[in-house]
This record gives structure tokens, sequence and C-alpha cells, in this order.
């Protein structure tokens, strides 16, 4: 490494009271309300198991010695490590200002033509949206490297990895027969009190983002009506509701297909709980990515393209698919080898592209109208 630098981070924010918070799988959680969520709903994955892998870190610096400012919401136990690589490979010295994915999102569209941020490295589309005008056009030969779903429609940002949406399920107490095909399955009465879900999770809104734009208003609503009516317990994050589903606190949760992944690697394949791929490729089914955006006004644009055109080589995927267990976007990376993982191809996934999943305001206000958040 030639030098990664670290800007201090903003603060994120950090609901409280939900089940399983002391986690060592936590990720930062993605939060949904205040200023920072209003311009942008978005994530949310980490390796090391002794500390909340989406953490941001706290040493502040001068980036006016870099030759490359990154804006990154994912964090630094799960990507530093790449972004070294791509510094001792391209000799390039890289500042980092890591912190919450909609916080750096609010952030930019405050500071504007007067950002030192060269690149938006994002958790979830919906932030990359958000600040769509901001970026500029990324180049034929990256955007060009991922199927068109996973891109922006402008081509001003580019997936980097994927993310699918699963219902997660205790072993002890359902098999996959018990479980629906499709998400409206679960307001049946007899799941009363045996969900678990985040609904303050930018991941989980995203879904209903898709929910919106798949099923429309009315039908959406219902769902999420049916849903609060069965009293699901809340949580703030992903992985408690993984945690909670192991210890049978509750028999099935929403979540990201990863986070099982990386409790069955701590704790080996005897912890009770699996993923459900939905089949009837609805919104459950949805992949969601992980995407950066080079900032127009960014100082280092060929280091920019550089980076942007790295984290899509065969290289980069690999990391994605064995460090994080998140899904390789380019042709040619397979999947990490894991229990119960098919491949990105094999699933039953909504037709959707990125750019259906903007409208996270729109969201955010239904889910408050049906009680779902204050």
């Amino acid at each position: 490494m030639l030098g990664l630098l670290v800007w201090a981070p903003l603060s994120a924010c950090q609901p409280g009271g939900a089940p399983g918070e002391a986690t060592p799988h936590a990720e930062a959680t993605e939060p949904a309300a205040g200023a920072a969520t209003e311009a942008a709903a978005v994530p949310d994955p980490e390796a090391n198991p002794e500390a909340d892998p989406e953490a941001p870190t706290a040493e502040p610096f001068d980036p006016s010695a870099a030759d490359l400012v990154v804006y990154s919401g994912r964090s630094e136990n799960l990507v530093g490590p790449l972004i070294e690589r791509f510094e001792d490979e391209s000799g390039l010295e890289v500042a980092v200002r890591w912190g919450d994915t909609a916080e750096l999102a609010a952030l930019l569209l405050e500071e504007g033509a007067v950002s030192r941020a060269d690149v938006f490295f994002a958790q979830e589309p919906g932030a990359l949206g958000a600040v769509e005008d901001l970026l500029a056009p990324l180049p034929a030969t990256v955007l060009d490297r991922v199927a068109p779903r996973f891109r922006d429609p402008g081509g001003r940002w580019v997936g980097t990895s994927g993310r699918a949406r699963v219902v997660v399920y205790n072993t002890a107490s359902l098999t996959p027969a018990d479980l629906p095909e499709g998400m409206e399955g679960f307001v049946d009465p007899k799941w009363t009190g045996r969900i678990g879900w985040a609904p303050s999770n930018a991941s989980f809104q995203s879904m209903v983002t898709a929910m919106r734009t798949a099923w429309g208003e009315d039908r959406t609503r219902a769902w999420l009506e049916g849903i609060v009516a069965n009293e699901p317990v809340v949580f703030d994050r992903n992985a408690p509701i993984v945690e909670a589903v192991g210890a049978g606190e509750v028999d099935v949760g929403f979540s990201n297909h990863y986070y099982l992944y990386r409790f069955l690697t701590e704790e080996g394949p005897g912890f009770p709980a699996r993923n459900h791929f939905l089949t009837d490729g609805g919104p459950g089914s949805l992949v969601l990515e992980a995407g950066i955006g080079i900032v127009a006004t960014g100082s280092h644009r060929e280091a920019a393209e550089k980076l942007a055109a790295f984290l899509l080589t065969p290289e980069a995927q690999r990391y994605f698919a064995d460090e994080t267990f998140e899904y390789p976007l380019i042709d040619g990376v397979a999947p990490a080898a894991i229990v119960d993982m098919p491949p990105l191809a094999e699933l039953h996934a909504i037709d959707l592209d990125a750019g259906d999943l903007a409208d996270a305001r729109g969201t955010l206000a239904l889910l408050r109208d049906v009680g779902a958040l204050p």
C-alpha cells in the first residue's frame, strides 16, 4: 500500500432498540429518516468478525496530497483492502472519506461544485440516482463490462457487485416447501409474530420501491398493511435479522443474501438458517447493485476512471465474490462456492433496471403512512 489516507466520517444514524443489535456481523445502519435519507434512501456489507464492518473510521486528513479522493459508503473493513490493491497496482495515493451512503449523498448535494470528491462509491443504486446530476458519463469501456440492468441508463454510474433479496428461514421450524414463492404469501395471518424485517433499511426500501414500480401503489400498500397487521419483529439492520432467525426468535426474515453466508462461514454449516430465493420473479427477488460514479467537478478524472475500471476487473470481482459473498457482475467470474448460493443467472430475479428504483422519497412516504416507519 502506498498510503491510503482516511478522512473523518460523517456521523451515522443508529436506530436503537432492535433485537440483536450487538452482533459481530453487523453492518452500518442504512438509515431512512432525516435530511440525509430524504436526499437518498440507501445503503446495503463484513469480513472482520470483531468489529462493525460498515462502521466508518475516524482519522482526519488533508486530501490535498491525494491523487484521488473517494467518498465511500462502503466500509473500510469491506473495501479498504481492495482500494489498497488499487493503490499498489496504479501507484496512486487514494484519500477516502468513509461514511454512510445516504449521508455522503446528501453531503455531495450540499457541497455541489466545491466538493473535493472525485468518486462516489455507494452501497445502493438509490443514492447514485439521487446525485446523478453531479456525475460525469463513464467510459463505454467501463459501462459495457456489466449488463444494462446493472448500470445507469444515462451512463453516469455502474454497478460493481450484486446483492439479492431473500427470505432467510429457520431450518428447525420450516422447510422450503413451507415458504411462499413470492412476498405476498407473507400477508397470510399464519405468519403473525414470525417475521423479522427492517423497514428503516435501505435495501428493504429499495425492494418496496420495486414493488411500487411492478405492482403499483395500491397493491404495495396492501402488502405493507398486511405485514404490519402480522406484527413483525422490527430490526434496524439485516445481520440481526439473520441472527434472530438462527436463534429461533423469528421463523423468517427479509434480508440480503450474503448475511447468511457470513454466519455460515463463521459458525459452520450447522447454523440453523438458510436462504430462500423467491421464484415468482416478483419484487422480493430483486438484485441490488453497489456502484460507483465519477463526480463531474472532481480534479482527478483520469485516476477516477482507472478506479472504476479496476473495480470491474476479474481480480476485484473475485474479491467481492470470495470476501463479501456478493455477486460478481462481469462475465467469467463465478460467485463464491458456498452452500446453497445459486449463480446470478439462475435467480428468478425481477426484470427491473436501476432507473426504476429512483423514487426513494415516495417509498419513505408510503412506509410512514402505513405505520412501518415513524
